[in-house]
């Protein structure tokens, strides 16, 4: 019985671990800190597959939030889909970009960059939920104006948010690992 007894305890100790870090990261990666909207230089949304950020950088721009969105083509140059957003006709102007690297790092750069060429000082950055806090970390570290951050609908379910925490919980590991910008 020392053997199941020791089992017992181990499973314990992992099931408390998993409570513990899954509350913790309950403000992190499920109810990030979201910031309420006022105009800005530009928007930016940053990339990925949930192409319903884009949508939401889009009524933003068209409700005057901002003169310029700024769309990152992280799914490619050649992603039709993205052509609705890159390629479209509106009374703003709208840049896409593939970052290099491809990753939060990478469009921080562009942002970087984009920021010292146009003078902004303010950006709205529209990601999906679980990236937010992440987000507002590298970007932060890139530019030093002040960010809005918005938060895109996410799936839900025990599988998404499961891959979100490992996901996002490796991210920040890189992120703090490097060094400056």
């Amino acid at each position: 019985m020392p053997g199941l007894r020791r089992a017992g305890i181990l499973f314990g100790a992992l099931l408390a671990l998993v409570v513990v870090l899954g509350a913790a990261g309950l403000p992190v990666y499920v109810h990030p800190q979201v910031d309420p909207l006022r105009p800005a230089d530009a928007i930016v949304v940053l990339g990925g597959t949930a192409y319903e950020r884009f949508d939401v950088g889009l009524d933003l721009a068209q409700r005057g939030y901002a003169p310029r969105l700024l769309i990152s083509r992280s799914t490619g140059a050649d992603d039709r889909e993205m052509d609705k957003y890159c390629a479209g006709e509106f009374s703003f102007r709208v840049d896409c970009f593939v970052p290099e690297p491809w990753s939060t790092e990478g469009e921080a750069h562009e942002i970087k960059r984009r920021a010292a060429e146009f003078g902004w000082r303010h950006l709205i950055v529209v990601t999906y939920t679980p990236h937010v806090s992440r987000a507002r970390y590298i970007i932060g570290r890139c530019f030093d104006g002040e960010l809005t951050m918005v938060a895109s609908p996410s799936d839900s379910g025990p599988k998404f948010w499961t891959w979100m925490y490992i996901r996002q919980s490796a991210g920040y590991m890189r992120a703090f690992m490097a060094a400056g910008c």
